[in-house]
């Protein structure tokens, strides 16, 4: 079967897929269907914290297929009790409504903040930040909430109340906020922007003015949640207090799954009929992710954070290179002036080596776990590929 052309006969196009076909993999190794290895610097765009097939992942969701593998939300689960106790304890937030994707979280949380505010404030005050360059899903909410003019297109008439502040300017942000804003929503690493990081000040002032006006804070973890970042969600590095977290992604380490968390202020927002999904906290994703959660502790972290300094060590004096991006194993490469990132990735593919793009940076996502020895063989590769 010529698989390639078997998928543009067959699927929608709405993807530039790259011409490789995947077959199997281990860990950060993948193969094609011819056997050639390529060492994955992309996890599945962040979701395989673990890589390919981790045997105690895989485990868990064998075990929960042979027991039980979907059951009704009107219904008690034990994998969906287990990992909301769990997430709860690693985040001290409050209560967790379980979903299927990023874009679904971000949708939940946007429902939640305009819910808060409508409870305590009446109707008018349901206007939500959010920042240039972000990415929240696809949607039609949360394209509306998306930074970035190039999605705003096709699909009108977008949600309203949705108002763009410029990234790390603090006073264009307080010009923004009047008597009708609900909320702010970030994501603390732009990752589909460009593997951008917000200025820590400009984090820490808005969990500040949403605390004194009575906003809701949000952050979107869905690519820079679960360990991505070198903290088990990036927040935690710069001692704020969100009351809605989204995430999803790397949660259940490859299958549909996400979250969004919710606070003491927040967590009697949505109550019976306000919200649902009838796969949302799937037994066997719910397992999974409770085995990704359980293992994303202290160890892994520091790994994470040894290898971000091996990849900046590597690439900080590269010609083609004009800086790194990004926080963790959440990386942005800024290419010198001539050089467009898909060519890269291009040459990088056929020297072995699987990495993203984000705009014309870049981008890696390694596997959490990935070998310092396959972490160094991979970035060799992509020197090589910067020289074209």
């Amino acid at each position: 079967m010529d698989i390639i052309k078997e998928d543009s006969e067959n699927i929608l196009n709405t993807y530039n897929r790259f011409k490789v076909v995947l077959e199997s993999g281990n860990k950060e190794i993948l193969k094609d269907i011819n056997g050639k290895e390529y060492i994955d610097f992309s996890s599945g765009i962040g979701t395989n914290v673990f890589g390919a097939c981790d045997e105690k992942w895989v485990e868990a969701v064998c075990n929960q297929a042979h027991t039980l593998q979907h059951t009704s939300n009107l219904y008690y689960s034990i994998p969906q009790v287990k990992l909301a106790k769990l997430l709860i304890e690693k985040t001290n937030m409050k209560k967790v409504f379980f979903s299927n994707s990023g874009a679904e979280s971000n949708e939940g949380a946007i429902k939640a903040a305009r819910k808060y505010s409508f409870d305590k404030y009446g109707l008018g005050r349901s206007e939500i930040i959010t920042l240039e360059g972000s990415f929240h899903g696809r949607t039609i909410a949360t394209l509306s909430a998306t930074g970035q003019d190039v999605f705003h297109q096709y699909f009108f008439p977008f949600v309203g109340d949705f108002k763009y502040a410029k990234v790390n300017d603090i006073e264009g942000l307080k010009s923004l906020i009047n008597e009708h804003t609900c909320a702010i929503m970030i994501e603390t690493v732009q990752g589909e922007g460009g593997v951008n990081a917000l200025d820590p000040e400009f984090i820490k002032f808005i969990d500040k003015i949403c605390k004194e006006k009575d906003l809701v804070f949000i952050v979107d973890e869905v690519q820079t949640g679960n360990g991505r970042t070198g903290y088990l969600y990036s927040y935690m590095e710069y001692d704020v207090h969100p009351n809605i977290v989204t995430t999803a992604k790397g949660l259940a380490g490859g299958l549909p799954f996400g979250a969004i968390l919710f606070d003491d202020k927040l967590q009697h927002t949505l109550s019976y009929g306000m919200h649902a999904t009838t796969f949302g906290g799937n037994p066997i994703c719910a397992a999974a992710a409770y085995s990704v959660l359980s293992r994303i502790d202290d160890k892994l972290l520091d790994h994470v954070k040894e290898c971000r300094k091996i990849i900046d060590e590597e690439l900080k004096n590269d010609k083609n290179v004009i800086k790194t991006t990004g926080k963790g194993l959440m990386v942005g490469v800024e290419l010198k002036e001539g050089i467009k990132a898909s060519d890269v990735v291009n040459r990088c593919i056929e020297k072995g080596l699987i990495p993203l793009t984000a705009k014309n940076r870049i981008r890696l996502l390694p596997p959490l776990n990935i070998s310092f020895d396959n972490l160094k063989k991979g970035l060799k590769i992509l020197k090589e590929a910067l020289e074209g």
